[in-house]
């Protein structure tokens, strides 16, 4: 079994990483069953191999589901009682916790997020730091819900598997019982696919394209019924009228497309300015965003502001939309480019003089790319924001409470931000049915 070693040596981290690159199944590491597959993992900060984990297919999910069923009918649901289950998950919690600058630093490395801020615009949000505290009170929140655990069997991304493996490492040492949790290093077409047609899997959730979701929802149909928890794409309005305090406004707006180089379903892609202040805000937006493109490099590096985006794949895919959009007719502000010549970096790009059939109106991009639409009134800017098959999130901007809310209730959208983005809790959910 191959065995990942990395040495971090740089002016924000300096630490040393160990982590199994095979599937996880019934407690052990193993290598796939019949013919060995593997996936390059590739640092988007250079474009450089990291490492290669194996990849399973769906003889190596059935494996694993079957581990995880006869876990959960032996040696754990009803056969370990809810304040035991909880005990382990709190221990885990406890594991991942004192490993964090590990993990924060392989999420850096693996997927280009910042391991550590210290300035401006993202000052006290270290993201990869957050997510890991995310999963460390996620994994507390449902401790408090252990009658609802099962056993698991999880697909990491195969872009980005390195935190997930480091995290099997954790869980035998936490006391779980083998098969409770099994994860499977593998491709959406083979081992996602098996995940979903799976008879003895009873409920999926699924985080990812809205394309995806439909497959998964298809297979579901067509199999066993299982239960299916989606969260897809976005494309989320962030409206700032008139009387908002424009500084705040435009600071937290940029923060809400440009946070992880605009990679989150919740990211504010359209933004609309009512007209009293359209050209205050695109004053102070394009100034925000080429402070960001001079920022711009490896996340491990002090003073970089802007990271990749997380693959080759996606890369070309943020820059297809900025050429759809000068195509059609819209302006480039600010950005449009790709940034250096190694690596996956795309310019903060703001484009204006947009109209609502264009494509990086309409569809969601998952990059760094934003679009400034100035607006009259209340009326129409929620007709126009409403305009979107998506529904996760809405942010609003006005120093009137009344009118943020008033606005906020009318917008077709699962969670609402006022006078903010993003707030991120172990019990936040998203999306509008």
């Amino acid at each position: 079994m191959t065995e990942f070693t990395y040495t971090f040596d740089t002016p924000t981290y300096k630490g040393f990483s160990r982590l199994n690159t095979g599937l996880f199944i019934n407690g052990t590491f193993v290598q796939p069953v019949g013919a060995t597959s593997t996936i390059d993992i590739v640092n988007p900060a250079n474009g450089k191999l990291i490492t290669t984990v194996y990849a399973g297919s769906a003889i190596d999910v059935d494996i694993a589901v079957n581990a995880a069923h006869k876990a959960f009918k032996t040696t754990w649901g009803l056969k370990t009682p809810g304040t035991e289950r909880g005990r382990l998950l709190h221990k885990l919690a406890d594991l991942v916790e004192s490993n964090l600058p590990e993990f924060a630093a392989l999420e850096a490395l693996n997927v280009g997020k910042f391991n550590r801020i210290s300035f401006s615009l993202w000052k006290g949000f270290p993201v990869a730091s957050k997510e890991i505290e995310m999963v460390i009170s996620t994994i507390r929140y449902f401790a408090g819900w252990a009658d609802k655990v099962q056993g698991k069997t999880i697909e990491p991304s195969e872009i980005t598997p390195l935190t997930a493996l480091k995290f099997a490492s954790l869980i035998n040492q936490a006391g779980f019982p083998p098969g409770v949790i099994n994860i499977v290093n593998g491709y959406g077409l083979t081992v996602g696919a098996a995940i979903a047609e799976h008879p003895l899997i009873p409920k999926v959730s699924f985080t990812g394209s809205t394309r995806i979701g439909r497959s998964i929802m298809r297979a579901a149909s067509e199999t066993n019924l299982k239960s299916v928890t989606l969260e897809l794409g976005g494309k989320s309005p962030c409206i700032i009228f008139d009387d908002a305090d424009v500084d705040q406004a435009v600071k937290w707006a940029a923060f809400g497309i440009f946070f992880n180089s605009g990679q989150s379903c919740i990211a504010g892609s359209r933004i609309f300015v009512q007209d009293g202040i359209y050209d205050k805000v695109v004053k102070q937006f394009s100034s925000l965003a080429n402070g960001l493109a001079s920022a711009t490099g490896d996340p491990f590096t002090p003073g970089i502001q802007h990271g990749p985006v997380v693959s080759q794949v996606q890369f070309e895919r943020v820059m297809s939309y900025i050429e759809s959009g000068k195509s059609d007719g819209a302006n480039v502000l600010v950005g449009g480019q790709r940034h250096g010549s190694e690596g996956f970096f795309v310019e903060p790009t703001i484009f204006t003089d947009v109209k609502q059939d264009m494509r990086i109106v309409k569809e969601e991009i998952f990059g760094p790319v934003a679009v400034l639409i100035k607006f009259t009134t209340e009326e129409e800017v929620i007709e126009a924001a409403n305009k979107t098959s998506y529904g996760l999130s809405c942010n609003v901007f006005s120093e009137s409470i009344s009118r943020a809310l008033r606005v906020a209730h009318a917008l077709e959208a699962g969670s609402a931000f006022v006078s903010e983005i993003i707030e991120l809790n172990s019990a936040h959910l998203t999306g509008v049915t």
